[in-house]
């Protein structure tokens, strides 16, 4: 039997798992400098030529800081895990190397694409899309070629098990793709001139804005949630040294979490023209969805019962269980923010950008780290990291950024939301939308300085990783994959 049929495909995990640290450094530097901007608003028009100044503005490159963070850094890691997971839980190698290959150079191409066009402005409006459906359809593709390795490479098991984090991560593809093709639906406009195609969504009004957010919210229930816990799964007990601890529980969490998620998006739309029935189902659905996450989240952490100990000495433990615990508390806080009456505060506020990241930073940049911890040691042929003190100081470095940030963000939206519904006994507003922006200042001085931490923090990363890289390679040697048996 060749090689290639008796060892692993780690070829396009390690790409995956590289570009996951680089471009998380650079999402994550570009929210830095939008948070600066906040701070300064003429820091880039004081500084940079005119004709450079308009493409970094804060309008254009707060776009491309979502897109990043979520899709390249985030992204890069659900394949590179999921590619891991699938192999080593089916016990054989991916489907197809050259498809594998395929997903590598397609997405990284269409992050760049990404990169470059949002900060020219070239973006799909709802009502007149421009040259960004060539890179729609790039996206289709790439996904549609990352469920064949994927779920072929399942097919081709050589256990009868499905592991549940294989669920996880099968659910987002399946549910990223729905919610891809059914948002960026548009009609073209056939008289256009070939060089400049346009088309026209299909949808308008408040229609528009439903599926806007069914895609917004899913692609936070699914992308940014189901995949990660499929992440959680593995490697929780992996580097716990600890079977799950329910695994009937993590099957329950599964069908409800997928079930309910896809129902919750219309709690962005509360006090808006949306039918009043339509917000309160919204609202319900992200009540119940409490209950999983918090299934979930509890699954997690008590696999550790029992190796509590090994926290003490164990950073790469510490960022997944933290993780966990941002994980619990935002699956609190989201459920109780679209709640009618709290959202009349919340909405519109800093306390949303607190409760996002909290989510980003504090659940899927955590969880990823702690995983990339795992794996980058076992692509490169080393026992461990190139240095295990290194991991800990960016544990702590970007657990005070997130601290600082989401704690920043917390008090300036409740803020926020109070000044502007302030009113005079007269009825007229005690406050000018200038006197809150005035006060929110010092918290987004706080907020910048909690970003930065983080942004720090993967850059140690990225040194760490290299440094292992530059040690591994003499031992790098391929693994082996076992006879078949129960996984």
């Amino acid at each position: 039997m060749s090689e290639t049929q008796t060892t692993y495909n780690y070829t396009v995990v390690r790409q995956f798992a590289v570009m996951t640290v680089i471009w998380g450094i650079v999402g994550m530097l570009v929210g830095v400098i939008i948070a600066a901007q906040l701070v300064w608003p003429e820091l880039i028009s004081a500084n940079l030529p005119e004709i450079i100044a308009p493409y970094l503005s804060y309008g254009r490159l707060r776009p491309l800081h979502t897109n990043a963070v979520i899709f390249a850094f985030g992204g890069c890691a659900l394949f590179a895990t999921s590619y891991y997971c699938v192999q080593r839980t089916c016990h054989t190698r991916l489907f197809s190397s050259g498809l594998a290959a395929f997903t590598f150079w397609g997405w990284q191409l269409v992050i760049l694409l990404a990169a470059l066009s949002l900060p020219m402005g070239i973006t799909s409006g709802k009502e007149y899309a421009e040259l960004e459906w060539p890179i729609d359809i790039l996206i289709t593709l790439v996904w549609v070629v990352y469920a064949v390795v994927f779920f072929g490479t399942i097919a081709k098991r050589k256990v009868s098990h499905i592991y549940v984090a294989n669920w996880f991560f099968g659910a987002m593809i399946i549910a990223v793709a729905l919610l891809h093709l059914v948002n960026s639906v548009a009609i073209p406009v056939l008289e256009a001139p070939l060089w400049s195609p346009r088309s026209y969504s299909v949808y308008a009004g408040v229609q528009d804005a439903m599926v806007q957010w069914w895609y917004g919210h899913n692609a936070v229930g699914f992308f940014l949630t189901a995949g990660f816990l499929g992440m959680m799964y593995y490697f929780v007990p992996k580097q716990a040294g600890r079977p799950v601890y329910s695994y009937r529980l993590s099957v329950v969490h599964f069908w409800a979490l997928i079930f309910t998620y896809m129902w919750a998006g219309p709690h962005h739309l509360h006090y808006t023209a949306l039918p009043d029935w339509t917000q309160s189902i919204g609202m319900l659905f992200s009540l119940i969805l409490l209950a999983p996450s918090w299934g979930g989240m509890i699954n997690g952490i008590m696999t550790l019962s029992g190796a509590w100990h090994k926290l003490r000495d164990d950073p790469i433990l510490k960022f997944l269980i933290t993780s966990l615990s941002f994980y619990g508390m935002s699956t609190f806080e989201g459920p109780m923010m679209s709640i009618k009456s709290v959202n009349a505060l919340s909405h519109y506020t800093d306390w949303t950008v607190g409760h996002v990241h909290s989510g980003a930073l504090g659940w899927v940049a955590m969880v990823s780290v702690g995983a990339l911890y795992y794996l980058l040691p076992r692509l490169f042929g080393r026992q461990q990291m190139y240095s295990v003190k290194l991991i800990t100081l960016h544990f702590w470095v970007a657990t005070i950024g997130i601290v600082l940030y989401v704690a920043s963000m917390w008090i300036a939206g409740v803020m926020q939301g109070l000044m502007w519904r302030a009113v005079n006994p007269d009825g007229t507003l005690a406050y000018s939308f200038a006197e809150a922006v005035k006060a929110t200042y010092p918290y987004w001085t706080v907020r910048l300085v909690g970003g930065t931490l983080f942004l720090v923090g993967m850059i140690i990363m990225a040194y760490n990783m290299f440094k292992t890289i530059a040690v591994g390679r003499s031992e790098d040697a391929p693994v082996l994959i076992p006879a078949a048996q129960h996984a």
